[in-house]
């Protein structure tokens, strides 16, 4: 058995090293004679002694066999400490090793420890590197979770109990790449022994993912021929009607998109608890079956649906909220599934899915997070907050490495905003895609094809354009065609361009973004405010005209 003691935060303590030592070797002797451990840990907040080296310091100079050191991640990394020289300490000398995640903040390092600890490869901290180093040092004993956050124990304890699993297997095999990658340049070195000595988690490797090979709509009758209009509108034809099914697949470019209307089935269940809605996304992969497997080593749930005779066989899996993802090969065509049509729309130049975005509850968005770096494997870009005119919402973009698939979870802050309302939508899924954008070469000419189609495009204020002449210094000529047009900019720091424009959302469930890219990288996160103020126009006037 084993005692925690925690280096004394109190004002009044006195920051005398000696006396330490002698009163935990006292401690020590005493627990020995009770069969007891005491492990010493440096709280970050402790009033003399709050790093490891501190901590480890005194456990020397204390020198008793039943006294040896706890490591926490959170308390090392807050702090900004360098955990290299946790290798350096003998492994069976620390007793017990705490881990924790957390985003990067500027706050009182207390507060940040008591409500906004997450688990690994939910947060921000480089916490491969630390375990290395404790890995490296020797130590075999248990791995524990020290989590605190505001969401947390509100939370689903199966969702809880995943994330959980899910984060020590994605840390351990993130390690042993590390350790693998070391173990090749130095073979007699202290990672060989490592992994030698201790069996860390080894999964699948990751598959290549290139991008959305397609999106699935649930819909009823009604909501099909809705939303059948409004691609046709976008510029898509109807490529065919399933062989056995209630079910038409669109396309345009390397876009398609299936609306699914088949009573009793999965999609019509989700549209029965959430309305028109995003129910399965299908990735496109060179190995399908790598990619189900090592998202089922990393705890995903695999799915198989009915099929019919000779119709395609997609290997899936449950992502979080209940949205199917199927892994599709680049050389199977879903049109096997399908009686094709004669196009009958030459299509207004959409290329492809540039990225989707979900609306999530807040205590979904950490699981998401998580699903999206070890099961999907893609890496996080910055954490943002954005204006809406009702609260603020929090934005995270993932990518793979090329870039062919980009996912941007969003989680309001506030009950109030159109985010927030979506989610509340979505029922027991907590949250699903919001809005979906699609790549083009020449916005101005695909947007105005969209609009002499009908397609209606959220309007944007006449000010930012006055704005965005005086804040970049475009060539007015452009500016007043993006006004024409209710486009929006952006540029990078490198000089980078990104035009956008927003549609109208379809049912109050998901709207689609026209996107044209030219070298940059993000997602028009500044023009979120002026968009979001847009599209609340109209509910707004109707809240005040009802009262």
């Amino acid at each position: 058995p084993l005692m925690l003691v925690c280096s004394n935060t109190s004002p009044v303590s006195l920051g005398d090293t000696e006396r330490s030592a002698a009163q935990l070797h006292e401690l020590a002797e005493r627990a020995a004679r009770r069969n007891l451990r005491i492990g010493y840990e440096a709280l970050a907040w402790g009033r003399w002694v709050n790093r490891y080296a501190q901590a480890w310091h005194i456990v020397e100079r204390a020198d008793h066999p039943h006294l040896g050191l706890i490591l926490d991640s959170f308390h090392t990394l807050s702090l900004r400490d360098d955990p290299t020289g946790i290798r350096d300490i003998p492994g069976n000398r620390i007793f017990f090793v705490q881990m924790a995640d957390a985003p990067l903040m500027a706050m009182d390092v207390l507060q940040w420890a008591r409500h906004h600890r997450n688990f690994p490869g939910q947060g921000q901290f480089d916490l491969e590197n630390f375990f290395e180093q404790v890995l490296l040092s020797g130590y075999a004993g248990n791995l524990s979770l020290e989590i605190f956050n505001d969401v947390f124990r509100a939370t689903p304890n199966r969702r809880t109990a995943v994330d959980a699993m899910r984060s020590l297997l994605y840390l351990e095999s993130r390690v042993r790449s590390r350790l693998e990658q070391a173990r090749d340049d130095a073979a007699l070195g202290a990672a060989a022994r490592t992994l030698q000595r201790i069996e860390l988690f080894d999964p699948p490797d990751a598959a290549r993912l290139d991008g959305c090979a397609f999106l699935e709509f649930a819909v009823d009758e009604a909501a099909a021929v809705q939303l059948g209009a409004l691609f046709e509108q976008l510029g898509f034809a109807r490529a065919g009607r399933h062989r056995s099914k209630a079910v038409s697949l669109y396309r345009q470019g390397d876009i398609q998109f299936i609306v699914n209307a088949q009573p009793g089935s999965d999609a019509r269940t989700r549209f029965d608890e959430q309305g028109p809605s995003v129910c399965a996304i299908g990735l496109s992969t060179p190995d399908p079956l790598r990619a189900a497997n090592r998202a089922a080593a990393l705890l995903s749930a695999r799915r198989d649906s009915p099929r019919g005779p000779s119709e395609l066989e997609l290997p899936a899996i449950v992502a979080p909220g209940g949205t199917l993802v199927h892994f599709v090969s680049a050389d199977e065509a879903l049109d096997a599934d399908f009686a094709a049509q004669s196009p009958s729309n030459a299509g207004c130049g959409l290329k492809r899915i540039d990225h989707i975005a979900l609306g999530l509850a807040s205590e979904q968005f950490d699981t998401w997070v998580l699903f999206s770096r070890a099961v999907l494997g893609l890496e996080p870009g910055d954490s943002l907050e954005l204006a809406d005119p009702f609260g603020l919402i929090r934005s995270s973009g993932f990518a793979n490495a090329e870039r062919s698939l980009r996912v941007v979870l969003n989680v309001s802050l506030s009950p109030r905003t159109r985010t927030a309302r979506q989610v509340h939508a979505s029922g027991p899924a907590g949250g699903s895609v919001h809005h979906i954008a699609l790549s083009c070469d020449d916005i101005f000419e695909t947007v105005a094809r969209l609009r002499a189609n009908g397609v209606r495009f959220v309007p944007i204020s006449l000010n930012y354009y006055d704005d965005l002449l005086a804040r970049m210094g475009l060539d007015e000529t452009l500016v007043r065609r993006m006004q024409a047009l209710d486009i929006l900019f952006d540029a990078s720091a490198t000089g980078g361009r990104y035009f956008h424009a927003y549609t109208e959302a379809f049912a109050d469930r998901f709207f689609f973004e026209v996107v044209q890219r030219e070298d940059y990288d993000a997602y028009g996160a500044i023009n979120a405010p002026a968009r979001m103020a847009s599209q609340e126009q109209p509910a707004a006037t109707h809240r005040g005209s009802a009262t």
